[in-house]
């Protein structure tokens, strides 16, 4: 082991400043574009076996929302009304016989193009997203569904230091985005559906870059569903497969993970998080995957902040032990519980963790949660953040969520498949880094009316 740390330190420190710190701007580009790409090709596969996307089952929703933005920081500025106009673009998926779209009572599947006025231009500005969504049925009941939303969003007024010091809620230009909506239908006919909605929207650079408070919001909306202006012969309403049955197979499953964080504002420069990961579990009605887990992060911030003995790990500092395995401090290892709703080749996945070993999250802690822009050389009598209870919660709980791009359709139940993934991961809910993956799936023991 110490030879491995000592090999590892040498190459790390002869390799890493003239290649990988070279690359870092270019490879963050990449990535970005990736993250993009990826969440909106991967719900155009939708249901694409079987129909094509300008059939009787398109679906035109235009969405009105008025709420509140929340203060992202002390000193935030003063907001008025926030006003969101959404247009929504999709397909009914009830005329759709694949499994998951059967077991989910056939859903409504699209994307979301919406403007965000958040009450206060000059130093908010707008945003303007671009978000997959899925809708489907609430309570067993036709009038009540559930909307949940996944994208990017892109922002024209954001943290700067010297021009728009008050808002910190984001430092970038392209954030993270989520909703999550309940809607009642009150009046439906041939040619229209209207429904009132009330929910939660929110935008995060996923700690790529600090400042990021993020937006959170909560909004009452107005939406009408416009039916196919093209096409009115077919009919949206769901009709079950009386010939479905019930099945369950094993599977088990590993991957590489590539992603993207800050450390601290004195630390804001954009660096690398390496992960590997496995899993196993069962999937039921090739539509929910559910399985326990464990990962293995490297931390490139972490590393770095040791190498190069910055304050906190300094001879008689706090954590000055961390030099004696830099490798060892740097790294995560944790288990975890997985669930995913598979789409055929789509799945949205959930992971909830519990880490084993993050030692230097202390690092990040102390930084960050004490006084405010704590500098890279930390004065004496500085007051840097203490470990009270809600620590122990943050430093124990991992999560994750995202969308993942199978090769092959899980319709058709491959023993073998390969997907690619982006999502975003936090530590208690607060975001930790942004992260592309690359999977392996094996599935076996396949049988059917496995569920009583």
């Amino acid at each position: 082991m110490d030879k491995f740390i000592a090999y590892f330190n040498y190459t790390t420190s002869a390799t890493y400043p003239t290649f990988i710190k070279r690359s870092r701007y270019l490879r963050h580009k990449i990535v970005m574009l990736f993250f993009i790409l990826h969440f909106f090709y991967i719900f155009s596969a939708i249901g694409q076996g079987q129909q094509k996307w300008l059939d009787n089952s398109l679906l035109f929703n235009t969405e009105i929302l008025f709420g509140k933005t929340l203060e992202a920081n002390v000193d935030f500025p003063k907001t008025k009304q926030q006003k969101q106009l959404i247009f929504n673009i999709g397909r009914y998926q009830s005329t759709n016989t694949q499994e998951w779209s059967q077991w989910l009572k056939g859903p409504k599947t699209g994307y979301s193009f919406g403007i965000t006025d958040f009450g206060n231009k000059d130093s908010l500005g707008l945003a303007f997203s671009l978000m997959p969504f899925i809708k489907f049925k609430a309570f067993k009941s036709d009038g009540f569904s559930i909307l949940a939303g996944m994208g990017a969003s892109y922002f024209t007024k954001k943290y700067e230091a010297d021009k728009n010091p008050r808002n910190q809620a984001v430092t970038t230009d392209i954030t993270w985005a989520c909703r999550m909506y309940l809607y009642y239908q009150f009046f439906t006919s041939k040619d229209i559906d209207l429904q009132l909605g009330m929910g939660y929207s929110h935008h995060s650079n996923g700690h790529t870059r600090l400042h990021n408070k993020g937006f959170n919001s909560y909004l009452l909306s107005l939406s009408a569903d416009i039916k196919n202006p093209i096409n009115k012969t077919g009919s949206t309403d769901f009709v079950a497969d009386s010939t479905l049955t019930k099945t369950a197979y094993n599977y088990f499953a590993a991957r590489g993970g590539y992603g993207q964080n800050s450390f601290a504002l004195a630390f804001n420069e954009k660096k690398y998080v390496y992960t590997f990961a496995g899993e196993y579990g069962r999937v039921y009605n090739n539509t929910l995957k559910v399985g326990i887990g464990f990962y293995f992060r490297f931390y490139e911030h972490y590393y770095d902040y040791i190498k190069e003995n910055e304050w906190l790990v300094r001879n008689g500092k706090e954590y000055d032990y961390f030099k004696s395995a830099p490798v060892y401090y740097s790294t995560n290892l944790g288990l975890s519980l997985n669930g995913e709703i598979l789409m055929n080749h789509i799945g949205v996945d959930l992971q909830i963790g519990f880490n084993l070993h993050k030692p230097a999250y202390k690092l990040e802690w102390r930084i960050n949660k004490g006084w405010d822009n704590t500098p890279r050389e930390i004065p004496d009598g500085w007051v840097l953040g203490n470990f009270d209870g809600f620590y122990k919660f943050k430093e124990l709980i991992s999560g994750r969520l995202g969308l993942k791009y199978y090769m092959f359709g899980m319709e058709k139940k491959p023993k073998n498949n390969l997907y690619i993934a982006a999502h975003i991961n936090s530590n208690l809910g607060q975001a930790d880094f942004s992260e592309l993956s690359l999977g392996y799936v094996h599935s076996f023991n396949f049988r059917d009316s496995a569920i009583p």
